[in-house]
């Protein structure tokens, strides 16, 4: 199977880590030509597209493509890869599967209650309502098309070199407090399990949260990565007092719980980590937070 994806961000580089042996080409684009350099000396067959200017050689890739994996996120009112590839993607002759990283936050403000897949979006944030008008873009071409597009919604992701483990250790961890405010989260091995069983039984213009089993409040986690390293944690800080930029300040604006029935009924998955305590414990022995602090 030949993979091409736009954006080799963070999450799909663990993915790659994960599955990549389960494919016979792999390549994607990068935003400039300095990381499409470092990139290549990683093996990754890289090209340059930065969301205005691409590298032409990207239209025969997305021709020999049998899935397509999109984590770009949305600039202003378009989204940039069906603006500058759509006619590429509805015409190449192979592709089977089209999978795109969209967000928990296009359910936005819920009061702390459950939200799943059949819940209308409530977007409270331009970039919320950007990312559902790229949502429904995509859906529209695998409407008309003979592949099938899935919508991936992600919650809080963390994985190896990004967490909680790794803030507290470096000295950046906040213990933010806003009474009733919750989050789910999802590890990166799990945001790869899930893609790779929808490639294996791709379902045509399918919905799925990617979330963890236990939404939860912040300040909770950070004390437990510190109770793991052996560690005082920070203090509390009052939401209201925490020093914070507009997008972080932004992100606790939607309080909700995340419901994940549909991958585990529909794609067969069983997290790995379906708590942050799995997951911060098995990024703990593998030797996050205690590299920092050498």
């Amino acid at each position: 199977m030949n993979l091409f994806v736009f954006g080799l961000g963070y999450s799909v580089r663990q993915f790659l880590k994960l599955h990549g042996a389960r494919f016979t080409e792999i390549s994607g684009t990068v935003r400039s030509p300095e990381k499409a350099k470092a990139m290549e000396e990683e093996g990754l067959d890289t090209f340059v597209f930065d969301g205005t200017d691409h590298d032409p050689r990207i239209l025969d890739r997305i021709a020999r493509a049998d899935a397509l994996l999109v984590s770009i996120p949305p600039a202003s009112e378009t989204d940039p890869v069906l603006a500058h590839f759509s006619q590429a993607i509805a015409s190449a002759p192979s592709l089977r599967w089209i999978g795109y990283l969209s967000t928990v936050g296009v359910y936005g403000h819920a009061d702390g209650n459950w939200v799943d897949e059949t819940t209308p979006p409530n977007p409270a944030t331009a970039r919320s309502r950007q990312r559902i008008a790229a949502e429904q873009a995509w859906l529209a071409l695998g409407e008309r098309a003979s592949f099938a597009v899935q919508i991936f919604r992600l919650a809080g992701i963390y994985g190896p070199g990004r967490n909680a483990l790794v803030k507290v250790a470096d000295g950046t961890a906040k213990r933010i407090v806003k009474p009733g405010q919750v989050f789910n989260r999802i590890h990166t091995a799990d945001i790869a399990q899930v893609l790779m069983a929808s490639m294996e039984r791709p379902s045509r213009n399918a919905v799925y949260n990617v979330a963890d089993d236990e939404p939860g409040p912040p300040q909770d986690v950070i004390a437990h990565a510190a109770e793991l390293l052996g560690r005082e944690p920070p203090p509390e800080v009052p939401f209201d007092e925490a020093d914070q930029t507009p997008m972080a300040r932004a992100f606790y604006a939607d309080n909700k719980r995340v419901r994940n029935t549909r991958i585990k009924t529909e794609l067969g998955v069983a997290l790995r980590y379906p708590t942050y305590r799995e997951g911060l414990r098995a990024l703990l022995d593998s030797g996050d937070g205690i590299r920092q602090e050498h």
